[in-house]
């Protein structure tokens, strides 16, 4: 026992000697709270929490943000991330973005919306918040269904996907094409970046968080409107394990939605 007890010292001492600041290669953002996310094991949503609380803590700009959340999954994102934010109703968020950003224009002001708010009844506000060159950044988590409200279709449903409103597939001659909505977003003369991104890997990730800094940084410097499309799981929605979900997004949702910058001016 006592010599159990010595390596157990031994171990500890070693331990510490390791936990210096010179040797810290990762910790949580202080601007990331500790409440325990609602999304579901595998969902998308939790990494790019990660990644936006992260950029505006190395950006020093934690006191400066105000986000806008949305209705659907990431409702409740101002329970994660300690900054400031305003709730907007169904679609509304780059409208109320809009209002924020021009009554304090020295906020940094961004939306964070699903395929289902951005891209639906929120059609509208989107594109002329991206037209009239709003200086701030619109994040959007495609994920292709309607994930909160039981896995309906979406615009950006694919081709073929099975969803709770066309469960043998979207069928184009009934429910028409898949709305890329950030193609057509790039074509808008207000828009000064769109990106299309991922956070399905380790490198994925890092992508995310050098566009996101990106955008930001554009808000501040008034260059207009920027946009981080982030190709995103449902493994619930989806009917998948978190494993498979990843796997069905590579070989489908990435053909149909490329990964890459689309403008950048």
């Amino acid at each position: 026992m006592n010599q159990e007890k010595q390596i157990m010292g031994e171990t500890t001492a070693n331990v510490s000697e390791l936990i210096r600041p010179e040797n810290l290669v990762y910790k949580k953002p202080t601007l990331l709270n500790d409440n325990t996310m609602h999304y579901c094991p595998g969902c998308s949503h939790g990494v790019v929490h990660k990644l936006v609380a992260e950029v505006l803590e190395e950006m020093n700009m934690g006191e400066k943000a105000v986000g806008i959340a949305p209705v659907g999954c990431a409702v409740f994102a101002y329970n994660y991330i300690d900054i400031d934010w305003q709730e907007a109703a169904h679609g509304r968020a780059p409208a109320l973005a809009t209002a924020v950003k021009r009554l304090q224009p020295d906020k940094l002001v961004f939306t964070y919306q699903g395929d289902g708010d951005l891209a639906a009844i929120g059609t509208a506000e989107t594109i002329h918040a991206a037209n009239r060159g709003e200086n701030i950044t619109i994040i959007f988590i495609n994920n292709g269904i309607y994930g909160m409200t039981g896995g309906q279709m979406a615009p950006t449903t694919l081709e073929g996907m099975k969803t709770a409103t066309c469960p043998a597939g979207r069928n184009v001659e009934l429910n028409g094409y898949p709305l890329n909505i950030t193609n057509l977003l790039k074509e808008l003369p207000g828009v000064a970046y769109v990106t299309r991104q991922s956070v399905n890997t380790a490198p994925a990730v890092r992508k995310t968080k050098k566009a996101l800094m990106k955008a930001f940084e554009n808000s501040m410097n008034k260059k207009g409107c920027s946009v981080v499309e982030v190709v995103s799981t449902c493994n619930s929605g989806w009917k998948m394990s978190p494993e498979k979900a990843n796997e069905w997004m590579i070989d489908n949702m990435h053909p149909a939605y490329p990964l890459g910058d689309l403008k950048d001016i």
